[in-house]
């Protein structure tokens, strides 16, 4: 048969996740998978049990379309204690399956054929396929390891990359990959930009409670004249080691919110019923424990750091997130990255993944010879990892 490929012309380019071929590489070699950004330990005792306690009750079927009262309730007390954001639990919250379906639900609700979106690269690789999927182009503003010590980008950049197909920017802090937290000062440009342009902006905040060094998570909303054009999307999965879950949320005004829950109804319609009562009672933990979230974190982010600094490599010191990103031609001239995160399991016993995968094909020479580690691993599959690291040195 020699038919053309049934595959969506939107989604032409879009291959084998490179996820899954760093996966079954950790698998037949035994190396320690840290390509994958998730835990491999459970979260607080007493949201797991909630969850249990619900399967037990019976609460198995279908909740409410926008998601569970309480959860909702939960989400707007979240905002208004940790962020100082006001929203309406009944007409400003949205519960979806994960971070991921409120970012489709978004950008499907909102876009049309032929407009243009904002991103900041590299980037989780769901942006670029919902983008494409709501016929609409991708236009990327590298961000770039400096002599800060830090991602950041060209702000000219930025501002010349206005049309007048531009619709929308799409930003993410704390930022997957780079672990930039961005400032106050990056912040402010980006809301003129989306104020003088009249853009909406998707902020994607999944990682707020996962931030290092004292630094800040500033929501983009709670800048001036920011708050009507802004959807804010977070979720559960990050902040309370459920990722398999899928319980995640939007914040946004009500016209806004009800373009994304338009095209978020279509998909799942609605889940997750146990999980949502136990999200939140995560929500309502106490400060402590965000807290202690993050300082563990940071004490993993070190050790590898240190592992990754001893044997050759160069580590850009994540802000917070999951990740860290390290450029490898301390140990391969070439900075063949791809090569690098193939040969790495036989030689270290450590999987990671390249990062040229993460930006926009037209630019991933800018990520060629960087890799990104997860950290959020337990203290002793950090350690192992370590060790394996040095060993390799």
């Amino acid at each position: 048969m020699n038919a053309p490929s049934p595959l969506s012309h939107r989604l032409q380019g879009f291959g084998a996740s490179i996820f899954a071929e760093m996966t079954a590489l950790a698998v037949s070699t035994g190396s320690i998978n840290l390509g994958q950004g998730f835990p491999d330990y459970d979260g607080p005792a007493e949201v797991l049990q909630i969850a249990q306690a619900q399967i037990a009750s019976g609460n198995n079927q279908y909740p409410p379309g926008i998601g569970m009262p309480d959860l909702r309730l939960a989400v707007s007390e979240h905002q208004q204690r940790f962020w100082g954001l006001t929203y309406d639990p009944d007409s400003e919250i949205l519960i979806t399956m994960g971070a991921t379906e409120a970012l489709a639900g978004a950008l499907l609700g909102i876009l049309n054929e032929g407009d243009e979106v904002i991103v900041f690269e590299p980037l989780f690789d769901t942006y670029a396929g919902c983008i494409a999927l709501a016929g609409a182009h991708m236009v990327p503003i590298t961000l770039r390891p400096q002599a800060s010590g830090r991602y950041e980008f060209d702000v000219d950049e930025l501002r010349t990359s206005i049309t007048s197909k531009t619709r929308m920017i799409l930003l993410n802090s704390p930022h997957n990959p780079t672990g930039s937290v961005f400032t106050l000062e990056e912040l402010q440009v980006i809301a003129e930009v989306a104020i003088n342009n009249d853009l909406i902006v998707i902020s994607d905040e999944v990682y707020e409670h996962l931030i290092f060094d004292n630094k800040r998570h500033i929501p983009i909303a709670t800048l001036p004249d920011m708050f009507e054009r802004t959807i804010t999307i977070s979720s559960g999965g990050k902040s309370f080691n459920t990722t398999g879950w899928k319980i995640g949320w939007a914040c946004a005004p009500a016209p806004l919110l009800a373009a994304t829950r338009m095209a978020k109804q279509l998909f799942t319609f609605a889940g997750g019923s146990p999980f949502q009562p136990a999200i939140a009672a995560g929500l309502r933990l106490p400060d402590e424990y965000f807290i202690a979230l993050a300082r563990d974190l940071e004490e993993k982010r070190n050790i590898l750091m240190n592992a990754l600094t001893e044997c050759g490599l160069r580590p850009i010191t994540p802000e917070g997130t999951y990740f860290i990103t390290a450029d490898v031609r301390g140990r391969r001239s070439d900075g063949d990255g791809m090569q690098f995160c193939r040969e790495l399991p036989q030689q270290a016993g450590i999987v990671a993944i390249p990062a040229a995968v993460l930006y926009d094909p037209r630019h991933e020479n800018e990520g060629r010879h960087l890799v990104r580690f997860a950290f959020c691993k337990q203290l002793s599959t950090i350690s192992l990892a370590s060790e394996k690291l040095r060993a390799w040195a």
